[in-house]
């Protein structure tokens, strides 16, 4: 036997097989949709008895196989079901002689055979036949299932009476030995008449009736046989046939303890039968003595008429920790037959299934280690990778997710074999998906910005690097850049220098055929690969909303002539300060921005690359306005420290605008990059009030400017100094020009003056002008230039004053302009 079945659980020793095939050409979707229906008729209930007989259906099944029939009848082939399309009366011979060629590959071993026809109408049609079933389409069969169950039947009545044959001691009779095909060589010559020779024919026969019990559903005489077979075997050293025997014990005990299955949602079991509730009401009755019950207490039809039936099963059946003992036996005398490769793989895997349900995984562990060395003969590419699969699987049964990742990437791997003529480059994608979790890795970058890095980072990189290439080789170079960009983004910290260097070099390869987005990218699988923002190509640490320079800061606006009233408020001190980072990065900050005006964002960064970083079309993210950012391109030194950047735009509309991030194009990758994920950023706030645009004047006047401020600003007023020097009782004109420079007409004008205190008295008015002709050329439209005219009088009493000449020397009695 050379083909393992990797799906073997220990409940599988209680069923039949049955082998469904198709018969000529029968289309796929045909032939599934009835094999589905013929496969849930998986069990049936004895008439006039408490026994169910159990199913096993599969649509392909090797021949030699079956040849191991004897050894362990659930791998015998003791039906066949065959589909056919026939849709004329001359084509029928010809269907139903492919039917008898296909019986006659099981033949040695069926029960019994059915044949399905679809589409064949008229007088063969009405031929009563008991195996051949006629339906004029796939769609009207209604019957399908109720044929299954009377097939079923007669493989009972068949299945009973080589029970009954078997199991009947007839003295005289010579007991015949059973052989696997590959014993068969070595007992030619051999003496037939001694005791050693009897007792090992004895011994495989009481087996094999024990078989037939279990798949007959009498539990307690399938102990029975197996207790006397193991005695009888282990007597002559018959260790090949004792494996069998005790693994044969373990599956009915296992079948006793766990009546739900071990085999996983696929193995769940549907009980029926009145004698269940006994069996569960009795199950965890300690079992670990091996006390045999008289065979000659049972009746011919198998049902014992003594109420001490369930002490009896219970003491024949083994605990649950015997059975594991025993299954580790059998395995070590299988190990001893190197032809017996199959036997003994399929039975770690019924102790790994059994070891699962208990709750023993680093017992588990072992027998699959053990599975792992079994040498098989040469395996094909498509074994190897169900093999390695099914490995996974066991190993995420009992809760090695690492080791279980490992060997689904081994899998992964074989689907792209060099062997392969046609590389499987979709399966070794889907496989490489699934190992994810194993190895801790999270494709969602969201998952590496919480804190402390999980799992193993160089294992991590070469699968990442793996998803790229698969990506690649599936033609979908969006995946690849995907891959890749997550890569580099979240695994920045554990490259070297030059793995930065070809990553990068890589990435711009890959987004010059198809660049990055933001784009969420849908798996076939349902798998959503959610974008990657290089938040980390360049760093950002700091980012400051900057106020508008002071001519362009809005003030607002109030009677120069009116007095000024105090708005202070009380300064009220508290020790508490509230640490909310999200408050403090959506605070609104105190001073405004003005529509249609350039903004400006300082963002404080660093280039952690071993290179140049360049960095294309760099600008902000905002809302609640409408903004108009205008991008701008870095170019940041290896490894630089933290350097400035400002970012600018100009607001089209008011309201109030909230700073979100920014966006990038790195290396061919355009990234949004929000600032709620940027780990360690410092901000003083994000969120300012916009206003309406306002008009803006540019005052320039006839006087030259003063080398020196006369009076400092205040820091809310825009000044300008201009002198002039004059004599006592002399005057001058002073030329306003006043330009409207913004966009929005100027609608008032108010002027004011205001006298540095002097010692000596003055005399008159010192300024004076008037304000109708420069008013009559208000508003003032955009563009538009009106003048304003000031007289300067000087009139002073120099009487009484000592250094005069020395104060006007020093300036300090020219007049200030504001």
């Amino acid at each position: 036997m050379s083909v393992p079945d990797y799906m073997q659980c220990a409940e599988d020793h209680q069923t039949l097989l049955v082998v469904v095939q198709p018969v000529g050409i029968v289309s796929e979707e045909n032939f599934f949709r009835i094999y589905k229906r013929i496969c849930s008729v998986s069990q049936i209930s004895v008439r006039d008895s408490q026994r169910v007989l159990y199913i096993r259906y599969r649509h392909h099944y090797p021949p030699e196989n079956n040849e191991w029939g004897d050894f362990q009848t659930h791998r015998k082939v003791v039906g066949l079901i065959t589909i056919t399309d026939c849709f004329s009366a001359k084509d029928w011979p010809q269907t139903f002689e492919k039917f008898h060629v296909q019986k006659e590959i099981y033949g040695s071993t069926l029960y019994d055979s059915r044949l399905f026809v679809f589409g064949l109408q008229g007088e063969i049609v009405e031929q009563p036949r008991t195996d051949v079933a006629f339906y004029p389409n796939y769609e009207d069969c209604q019957t399908v299932e109720k044929r299954i169950e009377d097939f079923i039947e007669s493989l009972f009545i068949v299945l009973e009476s080589k029970r009954l044959d078997r199991a009947t001691d007839k003295s005289g009779d010579k007991i015949p030995l059973l052989c696997v095909p590959f014993e068969k060589k070595d007992f030619v010559g051999l003496d037939t008449d001694s005791r050693h020779y009897k007792k090992r024919c004895q011994g495989r026969m009481r087996k094999h009736v024990g078989d037939l019990c279990l798949q007959a559903g009498m539990l307690q005489d399938s102990l029975v046989h197996y207790h006397m077979s193991v005695e009888l075997l282990r007597s002559v050293n018959d260790f090949l046939w004792l494996g069998a025997a005790l693994e044969g014990l373990c599956s009915a005990s296992v079948i006793y303890h766990y009546p739900g299955g071990t085999g996983g949602k696929s193995g769940a079991r549907r009980f029926q039968g009145s004698a269940l509730p006994a069996e569960a009401a009795n199950r965890h009755r300690p079992g670990a003595q091996e006390v045999l019950i008289d065979p000659g207490a049972l009746t011919t039809n198998g049902i014992n008429p003594d109420t001490s039936t369930e002490i009896g099963r219970a003491k024949n059946c083994l605990s649950p920790e015997d059975i594991i003992d025993k299954y580790k036996e059998a395995i070590s005398y299988y190990s001893k037959y190197k032809n017996a490769g199959v036997i003994e793989l399929e039975a770690c895997i019924k102790a790994v299934r059994v070891l699962a349900i208990q709750k023993r995984s680093m017992e588990a562990s072992e027998f699959l280690q053990n599975a792992v060395y079994i040498n098989l003969r040469q395996l094909s590419e498509e074994e190897k990778i169900q093999r390695y699969s099914v490995l996974s699987e066991l190993y995420e049964l009992i809760g090695f997710h690492r080791k279980s990742a490992f060997f689904k990437r081994v899998a992964a791997m074989q689907c792209v074999a060099p062997s392969i003529a046609e590389p499987g480059w979709r399966a070794c994608y889907k496989l490489l998906l699934e190992t994810l979790p194993g190895y801790s890795l999270s494709l969602d970058p969201k998952d590496f910005s919480r804190g402390t890095h999980r799992g193993w980072a160089a294992v991590q990189m070469r699968l990442l690097h793996e998803l790229v290439y698969a990506s690649r080789r599936m033609g979908n170079p969006a995946l690849s850049v995907r891959h890749l960009s997550f890569l580099l983004q979240t695994m920045l910290d554990f490259l070297s220098d030059q793995e930065k260097k070809d990553v990068t070099q890589s990435l711009e390869n890959y987004t010059s055929k198809c660049p990055g987005t933001m784009e969420p990218i849908a798996l076939p699988g349902g798998l959503t690969l959610p974008p990657v923002p290089f938040t980390k190509l360049p760093i950002v640490r700091h980012v400051k909303l900057l106020n508008l320079p002071a001519s362009l800061r809005p003030h607002k606006m109030k009677s120069l002539l009116g007095q000024n009233v105090s708005t202070k408020s009380p300064f009220i001190y508290s020790p508490i300060i509230a640490h909310n980072r999200g408050e403090e990065r959506n605070k609104k900050i105190d001073f405004q921005w003005v529509q249609g005006d350039v903004c400006e964002v300082q963002l404080m960064v660093y280039n952690p690359m071993p290179f140049e970083l360049r960095v294309e079309n760099m600008g902000l993210l905002t809302s609640g306005v409408e903004f108009e950012s205008l991008p701008a391109a870095l170019s940041l030194p290896a490894e630089s420290g933290l350097y400035p950047v400002t970012l600018v735009g100009v607001p089209q509309t008011t309201g109030t605008i909230t700073v979100n991030g920014y966006h990038t194009t790195v290396f061919g990758v355009f990234s949004d990059c929000l600032l709620d994920n940027l780990p360690g950023i410092k901000t003083s706030g994000s969120t300012v009030e916009v206003i309406p645009a306002l008009p803006r004047l540019q005052i320039s006047t006839s006087l030259p400017r003063s080398a020196h401020s006369l009076q400092p600003s205040s820091g809310d007023e825009i000044s300008t100094n201009v002198s002039v020097q004059l004599y006592n009782g002399e005057s001058q004109q002073l030329i306003i020009k006043l330009e409207n420079i913004g966009m929005e007409p100027l609608e008032k004008l108010e002027v004011t003056s205001k006298v540095l205190t002097t010692k000596e008295k003055l005399y008159g008015d010192f300024l004076s002008w008037k304000l109708e002709e420069t008013l009559a050329q208000f508003p003032l439209q955009p563009g538009k230039v009106a003048t304003f005219t000031i007289n300067i009088k000087v009139k002073l009493d120099f009487s009484c004053q000592e250094n005069l000449l020395q104060d006007l020397s020093d300036g300090k009695h020219f007049p200030n302009f504001n």
